[in-house]
């Protein structure tokens, strides 16, 4: 049988996005597991890792050079029965890294009808049938796009960024404006729909304006974005100040030149995260990363329907046409993680601020644990669960037990746990301060209310 630890070496793709050589905690961590298929090259940027059973980049055993998917349809009772069934023997979810240096695509991932029916017309552009929920964990400082701006902050900024306005068109902006004023104490559930058709006219208009149009707007608007300062955008919003603004207006120009993107930004929040916080995106929610390294957890897709900011396939009609048009202020796109209530944490011989914390998004497919042991052997017991797991290490060293296997775990390694085995992490640190710092991302379904020790 199996033995349910097993190291994997995971698949680092280069995008143009990517952070380049060893800037990319995406090349450290695929470096840190020897293979003569990649080595760091410091002109090349490294963008995502993959960790999990995507046929698209499939993570393998160090030892036998067997994909993870192999392995796990071989022995099912890896994955746990009740896992292999509703997932066709498939690990759940595409667990990855991503280093940003250049914004990704304006984009959204399907929901489950949407992807099968994008898959079966265009598989090239849409490999997958499986709609894409999906949590990002910063492990640096990040700055990211997510979802629609309340919509007074929207008003404003068709009020006062006229390059905008000129490309929304005066009559729907003015309509918008107003509609905005008439409904702003009113929550009621046809206030809101009212609000989201607009919401969706202002942002079709967008998109749908000339190349020469928006080239033209551009041109204004990055002149105003070097000139304005602290006043760009009427002074900005509460949320987003206009020198804050004005700074992301021209470095994004930098980036992309003239694109749509300049002024899709107006109309979602702009979010920045530290090291531990995270968001959760449902399907058909909007938005766009920036800069900065994080912990991704999706459903296994790789459906991307994108509308700006990149140099790939767009399909501007899906995205308009797909999109919830929620809106709400940024803190509620925000997660509330909470303390993991089935690890021991090992109260002898470790700092007092280690910390073992869940990230729980309301669906299925998926949770994640950070886990952060301080000093030297601080040790947390992760009780069995009827499921998989895959844990990275993203800073400092330790150990990771199954059973009587033990192996040692540092930065970049990753490890794939299965299902039903105790999992113990020990931190090996010559300080007090030292930090151990893993992700574990894991798929339960089975037992509601499953037992576990508290911490």
């Amino acid at each position: 049988m199996q033995v349910p630890l097993i190291r994997l070496q995971c698949g680092a793709n280069s995008y143009e996005w990517g952070k380049k050589g060893n800037s990319s905690a995406v090349a450290r961590f695929a470096a840190a597991t020897p293979s003569a298929d990649f080595t760091i090259q410091d002109d090349k940027p490294y963008a995502e890792l993959w960790m999990g059973t995507h046929p698209s980049n499939p993570s393998k055993d160090v030892t036998t050079g067997r994909t993870l998917l192999e392995l796990v349809q071989d022995n099912r009772a890896l994955l746990a029965r009740s896992i292999a069934v509703r997932y066709d023997n498939k690990v759940p979810f595409l667990f990855k890294v991503l280093s940003v240096n250049k914004a990704l695509s304006i984009q959204a991932h399907p929901n489950k009808k949407l992807a099968e029916q994008l898959h079966a017309k265009d598989p090239k552009n849409y490999p997958d049938d499986n709609h894409k929920p999906e949590m990002a964990i910063a492990i640096t400082p990040f700055e990211g796009l997510c979802g629609f701006r309340p919509l007074g902050e929207i008003a404003h900024f068709l009020d006062a960024v006229p390059a905008l306005r000129q490309l929304v068109g005066d009559e729907t902006a003015k309509e918008f404006i107003e509609l905005v004023a008439s409904t702003k104490d009113d929550e009621s559930k046809e206030a809101v729909e009212r609000n989201k058709k607009s919401l969706q006219k202002v942002f079709s208009a967008l998109m749908s304006t000339s190349e020469s149009d928006m080239s033209s707007a551009a041109e204004t608007l990055v002149k105003s974005a070097a000139s304005d300062g602290a006043e760009f955008a009427g002074g900005g919003v509460a949320s987003t100040s206009g020198s804050t603004l004005g700074e992301l207006v021209t470095r994004l120009h930098g980036q992309f030149g003239a694109d749509y993107g300049l002024f899709v930004l107006f109309l979602l929040n702009f979010v920045t995260l530290q090291p531990g916080e995270a968001l959760f995106l449902q399907a058909d929610d909007i938005h766009a990363y920036v800069s900065g390294d994080i912990i991704e957890c999706m459903a296994s897709s790789d459906n991307v329907v994108r509308a700006g900011f990149t140099p790939k396939f767009k399909d501007v009609d899906t995205l308009v046409n797909m999109l919830t048009y929620n809106y709400a202020p940024i803190d509620e796109q925000k997660m509330d993680p909470s303390d993991y209530p089935y690890a021991t944490l090992n109260r002898a011989g470790y700092s007092s601020g280690s910390t073992v914390t869940l990230y729980d998004p309301p669906i299925e497919e998926f949770s994640v644990v950070r886990s952060n042991l301080r000093g030297n052997a601080a040790k947390a017991t992760f009780d069995p669960l009827d499921g998989p797991s895959i844990i990275i290490c993203t800073a400092g060293q330790g150990k990771i037990s199954v059973g009587p296997t033990v192996q040692e775990i540092k930065e970049g390694y990753v490890y794939f746990v299965g299902a039903t085995a105790e999992c113990v992490l020990e931190s090996v640190g010559s300080g007090e301060d030292d930090e151990f710092i893993t992700f574990k991302a894991f798929c339960e379904i089975d037992e509601p209310g499953g037992g576990g020790a508290s911490l």
